[in-house]
């Protein structure tokens, strides 16, 4: 059989030689200069070219959407179909076509998520207070730019802001966009970046252009004066809290409660719902209404209806005869998103750099940027005058001697020599010159230059007057203002969010409509924990525990009992025993560090059951010292779910006890030594961080390993151990076995 002849490799190129040497070898290199080669330039490219919103009140692919709906003529033209702006669009954001469509989605009217929407809509749109309602595909709709795009536009074609390349250099587009209004606090911005985000609450551009002004003319200008508040356009009722308010404008960082709008039609039995805050939406609402109905925590509702339609929003709550609807609203704000917060946090670029800034920090950086617009317009219409200045004093020297020119130019043999023929018999610049020989026949007559340059005083004058507005700040303050002024009055509109003052809403108590009744409540060794009727009990057998494990806790209770569980990493969890099911001695219940949310490797080391926090806890060492705390200590206003510093951690617990009153208490070690007190002898300290005092002496390399409270016959056995004064060493425990029943823990 022939031998297969291998092919001769080509001769590659130096550099490919160098690559075929290099083939298969690896370099080693740390993860940090991997991160920061790899993953921090892409960090920098989502903060500053995509996530986060700039001066000019929008993101790239926002400004890259509304420049070529600009550039398409699409402000004053008619509507054209979304696909031709989203496909015009490509050339500037290279990020897909779906992409900008959903962009584009976001700002138009139809879909009701700006305040002033910068695009005119046809078609369907979605909407923003519905998660479900899907927009059309982008063949099927219309777009053309809102009436409000004049403001951003007017003055883009005068130098007023830089431009920059196209991803692959093909054309420019505008690094910002010269908005005669500060727009970054007009419509809500979303954006999540890498490590921040940004969330920026819209506000009522008549107050906001009054505020601005206001700020012009005092630095220290009080803002809450003319801007209230945000202004959703979703409308709702905004809590008025002047001091969250106030926080908001210094820092930029706040938490504003927003609330439904609602009526009630007596005779249909029906709370209709048409407005909602802003930040959820109309299926999220029903579906925790319909939750809370199964739960049996709303007791008072029917059923609940989306009843949406072309008049807009509308969610029907169908309620039961002689319901009280302003009770009933003030449940259900509490328990769903009929009252939701909005999270503000005003992180904005300036000069590619995130900043989080309060309202007056932003409007001062919105005025300095406008200020810079201004001037750079102005330097532009002060140029071209100049320049139209100098021409037309060219055409002036023409004036008085029209036949001179004429006989220049016919006696000039060449053409290319007019222009300077004319320069030398006028004593003319070039530019000049060459706008003169530019001039046709018909226009070399004493009534057209007459009329040309009739203009020059008051082009002079007006040159003067840019001049000094160029040179007074105040000046220019006062044409910003007044083009603030114009643009409310032409734009402005009436604020939708209402205002609710604490005062003016109704009093009604806050009622716990949890269900009560009593319970039994079962521990087991390694955190089962068993909530079980009287009646499922009486017909259970013996409790299920896995291998290994037993119940350590028995205890009568009913369902609105509060629930501490103290863990060995000195934190404790609190929860109503609402909080778990009804369960079944057969099964073995709730598994309580993934039901409360413990801490990697943490568990339970005991449990207390009470209503009104009274009584005391002992927390036993194993250091031989011990502690006992009023259970008040473990009471809180709010509603935490978890404490931490429940006890000391300086050193592990040997047992934790739960006293009505004080009582004997036998104390073991693991040198075999019991001693028996009584816990009045422990005095009651007031910081949970406390060791307290030392009850039991202990050799070297010895601990406390248990702590018992004794009664009735159990006392009697152990009476040879007790001690009259503290801390004690103890006598040997012969044939002393632990207390074969449940702890009271």
């Amino acid at each position: 059989m022939a031998k297969r002849k291998e092919p001769k490799r080509p001769k590659a190129a130096p550099l490919l030689d160098a690559w075929f040497e290099g083939a298969g070898t690896t370099q080693e290199e740390t993860i940090t200069d991997t991160l920061e080669k790899n993953y921090l330039p892409y960090a920098m490219s989502v903060i500053i070219s995509r996530a986060l919103p700039e001066i000019d009140g929008f993101k790239p692919s926002h400004r890259k959407l509304l420049y070529t709906m600009y550039k398409m003529g699409l402000l004053t033209g008619p509507r054209t179909k979304s696909a031709n702006v989203v496909g015009q669009t490509m050339r500037l954001n290279p990020h897909g076509d779906q992409a900008i469509y959903e962009t584009m989605v976001r700002l138009t009217r139809a879909n009701e998520c700006l305040l002033h929407p910068y695009v005119d809509s046809k078609g369907n749109f979605g909407k923003h207070f519905s998660r479900d309602m899907s927009f059309a595909a982008s063949r099927y709709t219309e777009v053309k730019l809102a009436p409000i795009c004049e403001t951003l536009f007017s003055e883009i074609d005068k130098e007023t802001v830089d431009f920059i390349p196209n991803y692959d250099n093909t054309m420019k587009e505008p690094a910002l966009l010269p908005a005669t209004f500060p727009s970054i606090l007009v419509n809500a911005n979303m954006g999540i970046a890498v490590s921040m985000a940004s969330n920026i609450c819209p506000f009522n551009l008549g107050e906001l252009c009054e505020t601005v002004i206001g700020l012009m003319k005092d630095p220290a200008y009080d803002l809450l004066k003319t801007l209230k508040g945000p202004d959703f356009p979703s409308g709702g009722y905004l809590l008025f809290d002047e001091e969250e308010l106030r926080k908001v404008y210094s820092t930029g960082r706040g938490s504003l409660r927003v609330r439904a709008k609602w009526s009630f039609d007596k005779a249909a039995g029906c709370i209709e719902v048409t407005e909602i805050p802003y930040t959820t939406t109309v299926e999220q609402i029903k579906e925790k209404i319909d939750e809370l109905i199964k739960a049996g925590k709303l007791r008072e509702v029917n059923t609940c209806r989306d009843e949406t339609d072309l008049n807009g929003l509308r969610m029907a709550i169908e309620v039961k005869r002689n319901t009280d609807a302003d009770k009933l609203m003030q449940k259900l704000y509490r328990l769903t998103p009929l009252q939701d917060n909005f999270a503000c946090n005003f992180n904005i670029l300036i000069g590619n750099t995130p900043r989080v800034m309060g309202v007056r920090e932003i409007l001062e950086e919105w005025l300095a940027f406008r200020e810079e617009c201004v001037r750079r317009r102005l330097f532009f219409d002060l140029s071209k005058m100049r320049d139209r200045l100098h021409l037309l004093e060219g055409l002036k020297l023409i004036l008085l001697d029209i036949d001179k020119a004429i006989a220049i130019i016919r006696a000039t043999a060449e053409e290319a020599l007019v222009v300077k023929n004319l320069m030398d018999g006028f004593g003319i610049d070039e530019i000049q010159a060459e706008y003169v020989a530019e001039i046709r026949l018909r226009h070399l007559n004493r009534e057209y230059i007459l009329k040309k340059i009739a203009d020059v005083d008051d082009l002079r004058a007006q040159i003067d007057d840019i001049e000094a507005t160029l040179a007074d700040p105040k000046r220019i303050q006062k044409l910003i203002a007044s083009e603030l002024r114009a643009t409310a009055k032409k734009y402005g509109q009436p604020r939708k969010t209402m205002f609710l003052h604490p005062d003016d809403e109704p009093e009604v108590p806050i009622e716990d409509d949890t269900p009560d009744y009593p319970v039994h409540l079962f521990l087991s060794k390694e955190g089962y924990f068993k909530k079980i009727t009287p009646q499922s009990l009486r017909m259970s057998g013996e409790q299920k525990v896995k291998e290994g494990d037993c119940i350590v806790l028995a205890q009568e209770a009913t369902n609105k009992t509060e629930l501490l569980f103290f863990t060995d990493k000195a934190q404790v969890y609190k929860v109503r025993a609402s909080a778990f099911d009804d369960c079944k001695a057969s099964l073995l219940g709730d598994y309580i560090p993934v039901k409360l949310g413990f801490d990697e490797e943490e568990r339970v080391t005991g449990m207390i059951a009470t209503t009104d926090y009274s009584g005391q806890v002992l927390f036993v060492y194993e250091n031989g010292k011990a502690a006992k705390l009023p259970l008040s200590a473990y009471a809180t206003k709010t509603n935490r779910k978890r404490l931490t510093g429940a006890y000391s951690d300086k050193c592990p617990l040997a047992k934790l006890l739960f006293l009505t009153e004080d009582v004997p208490l036998l104390v073991r070690s693991s040198g075999n030594r019991a001693i028996l007190t009584d816990t009045s002898q422990i005095p009651e300290k007031a910081t949970r961080s406390t060791q307290g005092v030392n009850v039991m002496t202990l050799k070297k390399d010895q601990v406390v390993v248990t702590a018992e409270i004794v009664r009735g016959e159990r006392l009697a056995q152990v009476e040879t151990y007790r001690v009259k004064t503290l801390p004690a060493a103890g006598k040997l425990a012969k044939g002393l076995e632990e207390a074969d029943q449940l702890p009271l823990v």
